[in-house]
């Protein structure tokens, strides 16, 4: 950006206005290390039961064929730790996931310790590394016993099974609300919610504003209490202000029971014709609590 020559008592300008462009992407290369690590997740996916699955049910097929079949997951680069247990293929995530653009920024000696944490615990795991052999991924051990020390280093790991493949539908990979919303646009800490919250629990809800944010009930299931607190709104909502005060004041912002928003989050949890959220769980709602569990 240029500038002007200042004079004494001069006022610094610029001669160009700042902003944002939006540009198409390069080519993005997949690697041999990611074709061979989605290879592997999709294999061991197709021999889990559906309660196994880390994230929700299978992608149910819609529109064109995706790369890897019909209704395929997406692979997201969100530290897939897969481990093999005496019953059945385990995910668990890593401290910290690589997004695929992020290796660029990230640092070799940052990289090993999450390596050496996968190491520790595939090393837990003893059937693991012999079932991906078995597989075709043999890499898997050298990948976990070479040390990371250059950019060379880095790109095996992002783009390796234990790093690149966390299994997600599109909208939970990608997606915005008020459809679904995606890993890459919410943050994680409320986006996990939606793979452990009760089915009736409308987590993402549409604010007065009209913008998109997310609450959670205040007390536990069947407490009677309807108050939700508002866990996350997008910058430049009205409720971003509130949300970002209550935090620096360590207090919680809670819309009341008898609000639009309380009403739409518990909507399948209550009677249609109440006008608050507060009171007792319908009886379809106390009917799901007391369902055979889908696992002993």
């Amino acid at each position: 950006m240029a500038h002007t020559v200042l004079p004494p008592g001069g006022v610094e300008s610029e001669n160009h206005p700042w902003k944002i462009r939006l540009v198409e992407h390069p080519k993005r290369f997949e690697s041999s290390h990611f074709r061979a690590a989605k290879k592997t997740a999709q294999a061991i996916l197709r021999t889990m039961d559906d309660p196994d699955l880390p994230y929700g049910p299978r992608p149910v097929a819609s529109g064109a064929a995706g790369p890897d079949g019909p209704a395929s997951w997406e692979m997201h680069h969100g530290g897939s730790l897969w481990v093999k247990g005496a019953d059945h293929w385990r995910m668990y995530r890593a401290r910290v996931g690589i997004e695929w653009s992020m290796q660029f920024c990230a640092d070799p000696e940052k990289v090993d310790r999450l390596r050496q944490d996968a190491a520790v615990l595939v090393d837990a795991f003893p059937l693991t590394l012999p079932a991906l052999a078995e597989l075709g991924y043999e890499r898997a051990e050298k990948l976990l016993r070479t040390p990371i020390k250059d950019a060379d280093g880095v790109e095996a790991w992002t783009d390796s099974l234990f790093n690149a493949c966390v299994p997600l539908s599109h909208g939970n990979h990608q997606g915005i609300l008020p459809k679904v919303p995606g890993e890459h646009h919410y943050p994680w800490p409320v986006k996990g919610a939606d793979f452990v919250r009760f089915d009736d629990f409308q987590l993402w809800v549409t604010l007065p504003d009209g913008t998109h944010g997310a609450v959670t009930p205040v007390d536990r299931r069947g407490s009677g209490d309807g108050h939700v607190r508002l866990a996350f709104a997008p910058e430049g909502s009205a409720a971003a202000d509130t949300i970002a005060e209550a935090q620096d004041r360590g207090l919680m912002a809670v819309l009341p029971a008898n609000s639009p928003v309380a009403l739409q989050a518990f909507a399948r949890q209550i009677d249609p014709d109440r006008r608050t959220a507060s009171g007792p769980l319908s009886a379809s709602a106390a009917q799901h609590d007391h369902r055979p569990s889908a696992r002993p």
